[in-house]
């Protein structure tokens, strides 16, 4: 039998703030409904609290009352947004993350994609550009073709999976196994393209998922928008911390900020129960102390990643409550709280966006 509002509240009461007061006598609570089980939070922040903390606390009271299997959490907050020039491509959008690394195969388009989803199911008005231009993947990771739509013949209408707004190259190719042969040029005009032309609306976050190493895909971008800032991608090993080193250093050169680090692929559990760093360890943290940014998360090898991935259905989506999926929605909270926390310091300084860049032609469907 579901709980009533009345049961939830009380249940909720017993959940503290950062200044020790029930997060119900402090008005965070704002709604609580159990259908079948699955339990349906709103709150607010609150000034000096963190929704990663409060958001565990919450989980963990709630799923420990009897019946309950699922418990969704959406905050209902403001967080600052970004600096917008005057000639800001997506002047609608509040905050930028660009979700990189230094080396391919680390996992950060699987993790672009949950993180994406992740923000989603906390409240946040979300889209998701592909712009790994060779190598585009999120077409399949989220089960997802068609070719976008133009209604004025100038604009491109973006696709839309699971409640988040999606660009990629891979929308516009005839075959999907088709290489993209593209000079550096090219490569920039059709991702300025994707920025100014798509309508993307207002959002409260546009994940781009970059391509791996340093080249003209994070170069323009820094020219032509004032990013929050980045989310790097690593693996424990040395062989990839070294190539990712560069990408953080390639960061603080074009005035990115870095806003927090993911370790994936940090161990794998066996049936037993027991952990092995099959990677090594420390790696994550490494790039987090050379980054000068918090570790956001450190994320098992976990099959249903990749499995529920393949389907076209992430597993943040497929499995919401599932450890790993729960992990994501962390990482997303504290990047969140990261971007909150430090909402005065990550605008950018004035850049010269005067170089101009080659245009491309894309197809769109009329």
């Amino acid at each position: 039998m579901p709980h009533s509002s009345d049961a939830l509240i009380a249940a909720l009461r017993t959940v503290v703030d950062a200044a020790g007061v029930s997060i119900v006598d402090a008005g965070l609570v704002k709604e609580a409904a159990d259908a079948d089980g699955r339990v349906a939070v709103t709150l607010d922040v609150g000034e000096g609290n963190s929704r990663a903390a409060i958001g565990s606390r919450v989980r963990e009271t709630l799923l420990a009352l009897g019946g309950v299997d699922r418990v969704d959490i959406r905050w209902r907050d403001d967080v600052p947004g970004r600096a917008i020039a005057a000639d800001d491509p997506m002047p609608g959008v509040k905050h930028i993350i660009l979700v990189m690394s230094g080396k391919g195969g680390v996992g950060k388009s699987t993790t672009a994609t949950n993180l994406t989803l992740a923000l989603h199911r906390l409240g946040y008005r979300v889209g998701l550009l592909d712009a790994d231009i060779y190598g585009p993947s999120i077409p399949t990771m989220l089960g997802i073709s068609g070719r976008p739509v133009s209604t004025d013949g100038k604009h491109i209408e973006p696709l839309e999976r699971f409640g988040v707004k999606l660009m990629s190259i891979g929308f516009l190719l005839e075959d999907p196994k088709q290489a993209v042969i593209w000079r550096g040029p090219m490569l920039t005009g059709a991702l300025q393209q994707f920025m100014k032309d798509v309508q993307w609306g207002n959002l409260d976050f546009l994940v781009f998922d970059l391509p791996p190493g340093t080249g003209d895909v994070a170069l323009s971008l820094s020219q032509r928008v004032r990013s929050t800032g980045a989310v790097v991608v690593t693996t424990p090993q040395n062989v990839a911390t070294d190539d990712v080193f560069k990408s953080v250093s390639m960061a603080q050169k074009l005035e990115i900020p870095v806003l927090g680090v993911v370790e994936n692929m940090s161990y794998f559990l066996d049936p037993a129960g027991l952990r092995h760093e099959i990677f090594g360890k420390g790696g994550g943290q490494a790039v987090a102390d050379f980054a000068g940014a918090p570790l956001l998360g450190q994320l098992p090898i976990d099959t249903t990643v990749r499995e529920w991935g393949d389907k076209g259905t992430p597993v943040v989506q497929a499995a919401p409550q599932s450890p790993i999926a729960q992990m994501f929605i962390a990482i997303a909270e504290r990047l969140v709280d990261t971007i909150a926390e430090g909402a005065e310091d990550t605008g950018l300084p004035t850049i010269d966006r005067s170089g101009g860049q080659g245009r491309v032609r894309l197809p769109m469907a009329k």
